[in-house]
């Protein structure tokens, strides 16, 4: 058969909380995210690997908080002040370690947040104790975060997982074909999205189905 054109067209993310399974991995996270007006002292660090879910929750968190998302990474450049007047989910937090501006952005955040009675939500992939940040106020007041994590997900968290990322992508996978990855992938969120976008690549090349004869030839191969 011969292989068409392929165009890495963009997945639509969905992030609403009804697009967002619960599983034992995960049930405490979205515990604390739909609780958050009782967090302590109104603060809460979200961790876990890539792909866990974290940026999922955070956006479910913005719709029930008011609430806006940033990158850690864009504080540097951000008008701290107006962020502050509302709710806010910053993200990747650890990649600002050794950025003297960029920590202090996110100390000055961070107090002034919570200064206006408003309630801040962390994600990172790692707790801050591993961050290696330099400003010593800042470190405190991270290490002083009320933290949950994001486990490993479970058979049936990544099965959905999967059929979210397929969902996303718009693909109509065989019936048998979640099951069979499920056995099969590694136990993290990570190779679920590597496996579908190979998937989609693949199928899109060969205009083939996705089915899992398809995903053993690549698993295989």
């Amino acid at each position: 058969m011969p292989r068409q054109l392929s165009f890495d067209l963009p997945a639509r993310q969905a992030l609403g909380r009804e697009d967002f399974f619960v599983s034992p991995a995960n049930a405490a996270a979205v515990a604390m995210i739909e609780s958050w007006p009782d967090w302590p002292s109104r603060k809460l660090m979200l961790t876990g690997p890539k792909g866990a879910g974290k940026s999922h929750l955070a956006h479910v968190w913005a719709g029930l908080s008011g609430g806006s998302v940033v990158q850690a990474a864009s504080l540097a450049k951000a008008d701290i002040p107006t962020l502050a007047r509302t709710p806010v989910a910053v993200e990747n937090a650890q990649s600002i370690a050794g950025n003297p501006a960029t920590e202090q952005a996110l100390f000055h955040l961070h107090n002034l947040v919570l200064a206006e009675g408003h309630s801040l939500l962390i994600t990172s992939r790692i707790p801050p104790v591993r961050w290696g940040l330099e400003l010593p106020d800042l470190a405190s007041r991270m290490q002083g975060t009320s933290l949950v994590d994001l486990d490993a997900p479970d058979d049936a968290l990544l099965g959905a997982v999967l059929m979210k990322l397929m969902a996303d992508r718009q693909l109509s996978p065989s019936p048998n074909l979640i099951p069979y990855l499920v056995r099969r992938v590694d136990r993290s969120f990570v190779a679920a999205q590597e496996i579908v976008q190979r998937l989609d690549a693949e199928a899109l090349e060969r205009g083939a189905p996705i089915t899992r004869a398809l995903a053993a030839e690549l698993l295989e191969g």
